[in-house]
């Protein structure tokens, strides 16, 4: 690994009502490509066929006004897919479409089933063929075997079944149905735009850009459906505690995204503020880890007084390198990616802000550049709590056995990443930041506390470590 980071999940959008549903999916779909790298896919409905066209690679490399025009009608659901369950192939790449007895149907998916591997293993049984190693594909056999004779009713019976984290976008040939866990883990938001189309994304950028606006989340436990009577919501499941993943806030969205109905810029800032007051040092400058450090760094140095300072410069047009034929060339990696200013921290005390540390290979990496560049002293600042434990709510982390945090206490990761002095964001104050005064979010990585029944834990550890 290049960068020592949580990846992101999965990206999702839907749009109902337009002619140039496909292009929109795409714009949308362009805004979300930071929630997941490795495909993306669309699927298009012209009321009576559901065309489907999917890649392995970025958005704007798969999807050229050549394969768009080939995506008519009014309404489209697209993806973009980072895996946390299922290998990283072209079969799990999304939406998934099929043609059963509910008609023509897609779907597509943010979040991660935890107990879709008895559902599969019992549908497998039950004569079921599966084509993807992919959780998502289980939804659909759960959709096709429903006894319930409308799609809605077979969606419902369908999402009654699943335990974890979901925030789907289904396509019909006629109609958009949505759907959102009862704990809602993963965000999911609707918006309209002038034309009156309804639009359905995982953050708000993406509204954004297309000009839609923000209406509202999608709730826990609802299912929306969007067709030609209109729009009806329902409550299909009753809401459980609330598990807003505060990753979002810490990581994953974008600054420029509402999630969870909170901005996320004001989020981060209120972390680095927090963090400041919780940490402080004596110091020459701030200096974030970009561009997920930026937020915090700003808010550590306008509640500190201490100067911020864009001391390390981030290279956004690095992909993945192809040549790895050793170590010594992957240690490259860091470099590739970030570069520091020394005219910028030379002679300094040097107060570096990062989201998170979770192997903590790339921190000490930063710190050694850091160092390198000429500064005087290193203080490694993290904007949340030490990460122990693995998400199995859509998140792609490591194992325990690979989480810094879960095996060493603060001066021995202090030592491993080389820093003078490290400071972690208290639990207390990751709540108060984002303003969580209704227990409303999941701290399952900082506390091992799973807010679900995990009836195969050891099962999902197991499948994490392969």
């Amino acid at each position: 690994m290049a960068f020592d980071k949580f990846h992101d999940e999965c990206g999702v959008f839907a749009i109902y009502g337009s002619r140039d549903a496909s292009n929109l999916t795409y714009l949308g779909l362009y805004a979300l490509q930071h929630r997941g790298q490795e495909s993306a896919g669309i699927t298009s409905s012209d009321g009576e066929n559901l065309i489907t066209h999917k890649s392995m690679g970025h958005v704007h490399d798969i999807f050229t006004p050549d394969v768009l025009a080939t995506l008519p009608g009014s309404s489209a659901i697209g993806h973009t897919r980072y895996s946390t369950a299922g290998d990283t192939v072209l079969l799990n790449a999304q939406p998934f479409s099929v043609d059963c007895n509910k008609g023509k149907i897609a779907v597509a998916h943010n979040g991660n089933i935890t107990n879709a591997a008895e559902l599969r293993r019992d549908l497998e049984a039950a004569g079921s063929i599966f084509q993807s190693s992919s959780d998502t594909e289980v939804i659909l056999h759960l959709v096709a075997r429903s006894r319930e004779r409308t799609l809605a009713g077979a969606l419902r019976d369908a999402l009654l079944q699943l335990e974890g984290a979901f925030s789907l976008v289904f396509l019909a040939k006629d109609r958009i149905l949505i759907a959102r866990d009862p704990n809602g883990f993963r965000p999911l938001a609707m918006g309209q735009m002038e034309n009156k189309s309804y639009v359905f994304a995982s953050e708000t950028c993406a509204f954004d850009l297309i000009g839609a606006t923000y209406i509202c989340d999608v709730e826990p436990g609802e299912m929306v459906i969007v067709g030609p009577e209109g729009l009806t919501r329902e409550r299909y499941a009753p809401v459980r505690d609330q598990a807003h993943c505060v990753f979002e806030h810490v990581y994953f969205a974008r600054p420029d995204s509402k999630v969870f109905g909170r901005a996320v810029a004001e989020s981060r800032e209120m972390l680095g503020r927090y963090l400041a007051r919780e940490t402080h040092v004596d110091a020459d400058v701030v200096v974030p880890v970009p561009d997920s450090g930026v937020a915090a760094a700003l808010g550590y140095a306008s509640e500190s007084g201490i100067p911020y300072r864009q001391g390390l410069i981030r290279n956004h047009y690095v992909g993945r390198t192809f040549i790895e034929p050793s170590q010594a060339i992957r240690d490259f990696g860091v470099k590739l990616k970030l570069n520091p200013v020394r005219h910028l921290i030379e002679g300094k005390r040097v107060i570096l802000v990062d989201d998170s540390i979770v192997r903590g290979t790339t921190s000490r990496k930063i710190v050694r550049m850091v160092r390198s560049a000429g500064a005087k002293e290193v203080h490694l600042r993290i904007s949340c709590p030490p990460t122990v434990s693995p998400c199995f709510y859509g998140v792609d982390t490591p194992v325990e056995s690979e989480l810094i945090a879960a095996n060493s206490t603060l001066e021995e990761i202090r030592k491993y990443v080389e820093a003078d002095t490290l400071g972690y964001l208290s639990l207390g104050s990751l709540r108060q930041a984002v303003e969580d005064t209704e227990c409303s979010y999941c701290y399952a990585c900082y506390t091992g506390n799973y807010p679900t029944e995990l009836v195969n834990i050891d099962e999902l550890k197991a499948e994490r470590a392969r």
